[in-house]
């Protein structure tokens, strides 16, 4: 059964850092293309970053270019969003996403609050 689980998130004081991982099982990772969505209280869902099968290619939203790096490894099935200077906009349920698979997480909650 192809699963998506997602840990690492919690609450932080604004400037501080997570590192959230996405661990896959159930089929073939590498052959996915992988992403970060957010959905914050109210608002649409929101595609933080993206990247390809290889990890070659990333793309980021504007509003975490520079302060979030998006990163796979394809030998343990893992992806990894490093949120950096983290703000309190960042507060979301943060989900792991397989590209064009219909394949999510079930979330974890990040907290940005003083």
């Amino acid at each position: 059964q192809a699963q998506l689980v997602e840990s690492g998130g919690g609450m932080v004081q604004p400037g501080g850092s997570l590192r959230l991982s996405c661990a896959a099982s159930g089929f073939t990772f590498k052959f996915y293309d992988m992403a970060w969505y957010r959905r914050a209280p109210g608002k649409e869902r929101e595609l933080v970053a993206d990247i390809d099968r290889t990890g070659g290619t990333t793309n980021y939203a504007d509003s975490v270019k520079g302060r979030f790096t998006i990163s796979r490894d394809n030998a343990e099935n893992r992806m990894y969003l490093q949120m950096n200077s983290l703000k309190p906009e960042d507060t979301a349920v943060y989900y792991c996403v397989a590209v064009y698979s219909g394949m999510s997480g079930q979330g974890t909650q990040v907290t940005i609050s003083s």
